[in-house]
């Protein structure tokens, strides 16, 4: 059971997640931010039946236009000038990371309420360049170091596998299934705040129908478009509060760890044992996993390591980042709200155990175990 010291998440909201270059890629990143911001804090003050005092604004970022986004965040969400800020940066981790340091500062002693999340404007994301020459991306690993890309590193680790074309093919499709059934339920309305005219992830459904006629991405491989997540524009954001302040989930615990470089996709795999091992829970016990699906390669393999059978209907079970898109530094923070939904917002009883994790670029997982609690 959770210790009476276990921060909590009392409120859990997102924009939703708009593909790179479309409908909210005119929309800044700070405002991304503070509509989810804003939206949570009201749900928390739903929740506390009192006005929220914040200690500090913790975002997870990668390619934003650098500064302090957390900062500029909490200034545009009408938070006051006293209201610090501060920005994480473990890439496609980020937001779940932002969270986790959101919790182990309410630990350590100091329990006022805490804003966590991510954001990512992947439309706005400035070029980079070194003596006037743009580069992609910086690097995920030091020279003498394999550092491929990511969409690389999936194709290799489908071969290090054995994925096929077709097991893909319908990982792929099963999540946008799995997101279509949810859209059409109403089961992302209560977590979503709808922005610039888009009031759902656009994504859902698009590639579905074009999975078995597109082409490998690498000549002779296995990876297409269609088995990689669409790049989107997105923030989340929850509130982090002191054990016995509300309903919630609450952080039983949670584990960074790092693994090859070469293979970075398996990295929420040991990340999700190591937390679980931390919490004194097994594999068994977790009702709902929300694991960021950057590649359907990718999400396969750490299910092959966690002894879970491709279909599982804990994980995602209202489609994963293949379906609604992947913010990079948001999707960690998704993943929270969306367990917050499946959980708590569902009146699951006392107990129940969620999983949050992702694999990172350069070779790393997150994860956290959380419980429901009343």
């Amino acid at each position: 059971m959770s210790s009476d010291r276990d921060p909590v998440i009392i409120a859990a909201r997102r924009t939703p997640i708009g593909t790179r270059g479309r409908a909210l890629a005119g929309v800044r990143i700070e405002e991304l931010a503070a509509a989810a911001i804003r939206a949570a804090l009201v749900d928390a003050e739903t929740a506390t039946g009192a006005s929220i005092t914040v200690a500090d604004v913790l975002l997870g970022n990668c390619m934003g236009p650098g500064g302090n986004v957390g900062r500029v965040a909490a200034l545009a969400s009408g938070l006051g000038m006293h209201v610090p800020g501060g920005t994480v940066d473990r890439q496609c981790g980020s937001g779940l990371a932002a969270v986790l340091d959101a919790v182990m500062a309410i630990r350590a002693g100091d329990e006022r309420l805490r804003v966590a999340g991510g954001v990512e404007s992947a439309s706005t994301a400035p070029v980079r360049s070194v003596g006037g020459v743009a580069y992609d991306r910086a690097p995920f690993a030091p020279t003498g170091f394999p550092d491929p890309g990511m969409t690389r590193a999936a194709e290799d680790l489908a071969i290090h596998d054995g994925i096929t074309r077709a097991r893909q093919d319908e990982h792929a499709a099963r999540s946008h299934s799995r997101a279509r059934a949810a859209l059409l339920a109403g089961r992302f309305d209560a977590e979503l705040v709808p922005l610039a005219g888009l009031d759902h992830d656009d994504a859902i459904g698009a590639a579905e129908p074009l999975l078995p006629r597109l082409p490998p991405l690498f000549t002779g491989g296995t990876l297409t478009a269609g088995t990689a997540t669409r790049i989107g524009d997105g923030a989340a954001a929850v509130i982090v509060a002191p054990a016995g302040t509300a309903a919630g989930l609450a952080v039983r615990a949670a584990a960074v760890i790092g693994c090859d470089p070469a293979l970075p996709g398996i990295g929420a795999a040991p990340a999700i044992e190591a937390a679980l091992l931390s919490a004194g829970a097994h594999i068994g016990d977790v009702a709902a996993f929300e694991i960021v699906e950057a590649f359907a390669a990718q999400s396969l393999a750490v299910l092959g390591r966690l002894g879970l059978v491709d279909d599982d209907p804990r994980v995602c079970a209202d489609g994963g980042a293949l379906a609604l898109g992947h913010p990079w530094g948001a999707s960690g923070a998704v993943a929270i709200v969306r367990l917050f939904s499946r959980l708590v917002r569902t009146g699951a009883p006392a107990g129940t155990l969620g999983v949050a994790a992702a694999s990172v670029g350069g070779g790393l997982g997150v994860a956290a175990v959380l419980e429901v609690v009343r």
